[in-house]
């Protein structure tokens, strides 16, 4: 800085940190609404009155995905819960000590809440209450190496039918134990992150602790979701304006050339749309894309949408990996050859992309389209076609 009085120094510092400060906020830093929208983790009233009008209509693909998720073994009136004090999972599941259990417990809780409101047959919303007071009696734990990751997954589901039973069906004794489960067993697992995993594991994270904070009303916990989630989406999906390497995620240590490349799988070559797990499998790179399409998705319903800050990532993520399910990799990504299995991830991004936006995508519609009904991934995905394709709320 040239010479100048103090005054004057400490004048224009000021307004260069001030600078600073709005161009890298687009949403307010505290980012919780100053009163929550109920139900709001992933799905709102309006989107699931648009859904039963669909369904009630016969109309497609809504009816399809209905019928798809009613044969589902999760919407079984008959499921026994396998709740356990304390589930332990492994890497990639193993040991499998409750893993399997719990995930599926959860996404049948969801499964049910869904079907109670779109049916409206009270055994629904009766058995999704049963599954879920059965764990909030039961589980203290999730230990071992998959802890972090497990409990995310399965918070993700347990925020969604939790949300639903609460605020819309409403007839629930036990919620207040329940948001206590997830307050003391839940968050304390999955809140601070994981920075040096791949990506889809603080992702998924963010996605589980956002549901659970609104669930919660806990502004404090949905603030610092929403601090984190906003560094790790460019550190997950390239673009160009990102320079010659892509972010590292923050805290990761993560921060020479060699060391970037090594944890994009060892890809050298960079296109916008490409993922951080791109070149590991397409499977974990949808649950990424999955996790963050949702976590935006509740932030628009809960009135502070962070979809205008990340959506040419969103685009492009599902753009560049819809392409390369469809088509053969060139041979400067990942050696011109790719896993693929994208899994039921793309309507939720798409839907609000393509329907509420107005964007044209078209590998991201001919896999999306191609792909309906998109059930559940078994893990935390689960009915999307069902709740998303073409909703305008």
């Amino acid at each position: 800085m040239v010479d100048m009085p103090a005054p004057c120094k400490r004048l224009v510092t000021g307004v260069l940190a001030l600078l600073l400060v709005f161009s890298t906020q687009s949403v307010p830093a505290t980012a919780a609404p100053p009163s929550f929208t109920h139900p709001g983790v992933l799905v709102s009233r309006p989107m699931l009155d648009f859904v039963r009008g669909k369904v009630t209509a016969k109309a497609q693909p809504w009816r399809a995905a209905y019928d798809q998720m009613a044969a589902s073994r999760y919407a079984s009136l008959s499921r026994t819960p396998k709740p356990r004090a304390v589930v332990e999972c492994g890497p990639y599941s193993d040991p499998n000590l409750g893993c399997t259990d719990e995930r599926e417990d959860a996404i049948a809780a969801y499964t049910l809440a869904l079907m109670w409101y779109l049916n409206q047959d009270t055994r629904y919303a009766t058995k999704a209450i049963q599954i879920m007071d059965a764990w909030s009696a039961t589980i203290a734990d999730h230990t071992n190496s998959n802890a972090p990751l497990q409990t995310a997954w399965s918070g993700v589901s347990w925020a969604q039918a939790a949300e639903l039973i609460k605020y819309a069906y409403g007839n629930w004794p036990n919620s207040g134990r329940f948001g206590t489960m997830l307050r003391n067993v839940y968050l304390p697992k999955i809140a601070g992150g994981n920075a040096t995993s791949n990506g889809n594991w603080e992702l998924v994270m963010m996605e589980a602790t956002l549901g659970i904070s609104v669930f919660l009303e806990d502004r404090t916990t949905y603030d610092r979701a929403v601090a984190k989630y906003r560094t790790r989406v460019p550190a997950f999906v390239y673009l160009a304006s990102d320079g010659a390497l892509p972010k590292a995620p923050p805290g990761s240590g993560i921060d020479t050339r060699d060391e970037i490349i090594r944890y994009w799988q060892n890809q050298s070559t960079f296109s916008e749309g490409l993922t951080q797990e791109t070149c590991r499998d397409f499977t974990h790179t949808g649950y990424g894309i999955a996790s963050i399409a949702d976590f935006a998705e509740t932030t628009r319903i809960q009135g502070q949408s962070l979809y205008p800050e990340i959506q040419d990532r969103l685009r492009t993520a599902i753009g560049f990996q819809s392409r390369y399910e469809l088509e053969s990799p060139p041979s400067w990504l990942c050696g011109g050859a790719v896993n693929r299995g994208l899994g039921p991830v793309t309507e939720v991004g798409y839907n609000h992309l393509n329907t509420r936006l107005g964007i044209t995508m078209p590998n991201s519609k001919i896999y999306t389209e191609g792909h309906r009904p998109q059930g559940t991934n078994n893990l935390f995905v689960a009915w999307q076609t069902l709740t998303h394709a073409q909703n305008p709320n």
